[in-house]
């Protein structure tokens, strides 16, 4: 098991998936099929939000709706992000919702924006209430293919036997009472008893349509959205992860979208075995037990009564979250910035609902999750911009080896060899560089 707060001299050992099973399939990916599903997603998945806040107390609705539209400054166009990516900004039941529009993730720029929409949120006084969610939807506007139903069919089994692990991470409550937001906004009753491996994915969602139990676009993982042209085949792609709460923190927020960005990373990586499968009959009891005592209708208001969450269970659901984001580390190495598992890793142990019973102000929060995250810019002067041009146009080319271009470029420069080094580290974090022996150079990679 993971201790807390692991120094880097005693780092902890991974915690691999417990018992996996995968279930053969006739639908099977080959490895380069794989490596064309994950390239196409990394180009052509948006991931939006919609952000929802209640007015502070003593302001009426309509006032805060306003002035909330006049700071942000809605684009009203999905194809225009405008000055802070936010789409439209409308009336909800807990107060206002704001369309945040999807972009393709990287880390700094997605940062930026919700930095800014939430210092405007918490100037003005919103507050994140139970009645309020935090709806993440995975969108794919420009794919012109049907994505393989077993891609689906893994991300599906992910989400749900991983399910009270990433109810936990993405909790947002600020009382062990209350935890998260109650069950009625984002259900998992449905979800729990579909499995891929008895039905077709478009069968789920129809049953998931039709229910009288949990409203269709009230499910956990919101299946609505998606099209089944022929069978084995998904177009439009468009998934909706309900079950965040509220939240106030643009790192915590922007690191929870590259959390689902992985999981269909995962699922793609999957999809070469076969399905993966929720686990053996015990611990899938256990994780219905679990998700029950976070998620339920049980609490005061709108939220979710979690009273039976001892510090035991909380030990326990930080380990399968270690589990669970051990399982997509490879995942994250593909976004070039750690930050977000970084991030993640700390809301492992004390997602925002803990830091919150523990006073943590939302800034304080933001401090504590910005203080793991990678330093923004790499500071780069006018020697580090030369050294750069001669790369970029490869006008040191042609030398024997390595050592000797090393010993070149800091002639070139009036560098020690240790400070090259140091630039070149500088430079490797920027861009990626290589060797190319054919070119006899230092090249790039990015």
């Amino acid at each position: 098991m993971r201790g807390k707060d692991p120094s880097p001299d005693t780092l902890p050992l991974p915690i691999f998936m417990n018992d996996p099973i995968v279930l053969r399939r006739m639908d099977t990916l080959q490895p380069t099929e794989a490596i064309y599903w994950k390239d196409l997603f990394y180009r052509v998945v948006k991931i939006g939000t919609e952000m929802e806040v209640a007015p502070p107390k003593g302001c009426e609705r309509p006032a805060f709706e306003a002035v909330i539209r006049s700071e942000v400054r809605p684009s009203g166009n999905l194809d225009l992000l405008g000055s802070n990516g936010i789409l439209d900004v409308s009336p909800e039941h807990c107060g206002i919702e704001m369309r945040i529009i999807g972009r393709q993730p990287q880390f700094r720029a997605l940062l930026r924006q919700y930095l800014t929409i939430t210092k405007i949120l918490r100037e003005h006084g919103a507050r994140p209430r139970h009645t309020c969610g935090l709806h993440f939807h995975l969108l794919t506007p420009a794919l012109a293919e049907p994505v393989p139903e077993i891609i689906l069919a893994n991300l599906w089994n992910l989400v749900r036997r991983y399910a009270p692990e990433l109810k936990f991470i993405t909790s947002c409550g600020e009382s062990r009472e209350s935890l998260c937001r109650r069950r009625q906004y984002n259900s998992h009753l449905e979800m729990m008893w579909h499995s891929p491996a008895l039905e077709t994915m478009e069968e789920i969602r129809a049953k998931l349509k039709s229910s009288r139990i949990v409203p269709e676009h009230q499910n956990f993982l919101n299946l609505e959205h998606l099209g089944f042209p022929s069978i084995g085949a998904i177009l439009p792609f468009h998934l909706e992860f309900r079950f965040p709460d509220a939240d106030l923190s643009a790192y915590s927020v922007s690191a929870k979208t590259f959390l689902f960005l992985a999981l269909i990373f995962k699922a793609v990586d999957l999809s070469q075995y076969g399905l993966i499968h929720v686990g053996k009959v015990v611990p899938w009891r256990r994780k219905i037990e679990l998700l029950n005592m976070l998620s339920n209708n049980d609490g005061n208001l709108a939220a979710s009564d979690t009273a039976a969450v001892t510090d035991e269970i909380i030990e326990e659901l930080r380990q399968g979250c270690y589990e669970l984001l051990d399982l997509l580390a490879p995942s994250f190495e593909r976004f070039q910035d750690q930050s977000p598992l970084e991030i993640l890793l700390v809301l492992s142990e004390r997602p925002i609902s803990l830091l919150r019973c523990a006073g943590y102000t939302w800034e304080e929060i933001e401090s504590l999750l910005a203080s793991k995250a990678e330093t923004d810019e790499v500071g780069v002067d006018t020697i580090d911009r030369r050294l750069m041009q001669r790369i970029e146009l490869g006008e040191w080319s042609g030398i024997k080896s390595l050592d000797a271009w090393l010993w070149y470029a800091a002639r070139e420069l009036y560098l020690t060899p240790q400070d090259l080094e140091k630039r070149l580290e500088k430079i490797k974090t920027l861009r990626g560089l290589k060797w190319d022996s054919r070119q006899g150079t230092m090249v790039f990679v990015s």
